[in-house]
């Protein structure tokens, strides 16, 4: 896979394989989630069909997804990731989304990705993160490229994204997750729910540095799932 052409008849051979047959995108499911937490989601939007998300760290159009259940409802949105692979298979499956590829962070900077392999849930730019994760699944050393990140800010102003409202923040950036919610302004983009990885991935403790940071912005905690965290915000109009 490593080895081949994004361009050759063989790489578009397998995101179709991948698609359809390893993960069967023509079958609806009543949950995409790892841990069902699009149905949390779901229910809390039970009365919102046109919604919009912004969903960032995206992987897989249907894979652990906690947005293809929204879009199957009507919503759209935009999905974020660093992997070109993903945001490949969002092309194909998720027409009506804008999809980017992009590595988000509170700034822009260069920075060291760490590469299970090229289409991994757990490739990150957490130099941490990817040694816990080895260390727990006691696979080999991840391999490093270096990338640049941008801030979602810069994302919306070099695609010339027009935002409304986003309803439903996703944030699973395997590690990175407070310094990609400092780079969005919340200030101006309010979103109803953020969803985001709160848990410590090697002691399973609280992370306190998001909730902190999240309080200041008038969110509290409504659902724990798994790793994640549900805030909802307090005030709307501040």
């Amino acid at each position: 896979m490593n080895k081949i052409s994004s361009n050759s008849i063989f790489y578009k051979i397998y995101l179709y394989y991948n698609l359809y047959y390893r993960n069967k995108a023509y079958k609806k499911r009543a949950s995409y989630s790892q841990d069902q937490e699009d149905l949390f989601i779901n229910d809390y939007f039970k009365n919102l069909d046109n919604g919009f998300y912004l969903d960032i760290g995206c992987y897989h159009p249907i894979k652990y997804s906690n947005t293809a259940l929204l879009y199957n409802r009507g919503w759209q949105g935009i999905n974020i990731d660093m992997n070109q692979t993903s945001i490949d298979l969002f092309n194909i499956l998720r027409k009506k989304d804008k999809n980017i590829c992009a590595a988000i962070s509170s700034s822009n900077k260069e920075v060291t990705q760490y590469i299970d392999h090229l289409y991994s849930p757990v490739n990150t730019i957490d130099k941490n993160f990817s040694q816990v994760i080895s260390k727990r699944f006691k696979t080999k050393p991840f391999s490093e490229k270096n990338i640049f990140t941008n801030t979602f800010t810069e994302i919306v102003n070099k695609y010339e994204i027009q935002i409304i409202k986003i309803d439903f923040l996703n944030i699973d950036v395997e590690g990175h997750d407070y310094d990609v919610l400092k780079g969005i302004d919340l200030l101006k983009i309010k979103p109803k729910i953020i969803c985001i990885e709160i848990d410590n991935h090697e002691k399973n403790l609280s992370n306190e540095r998001i909730e902190k940071y999240l309080t200041k912005f008038n969110y509290k905690i409504i659902k724990r799932i798994g790793f994640n965290a549900f805030f909802e915000k307090n005030d709307l109009i501040s």
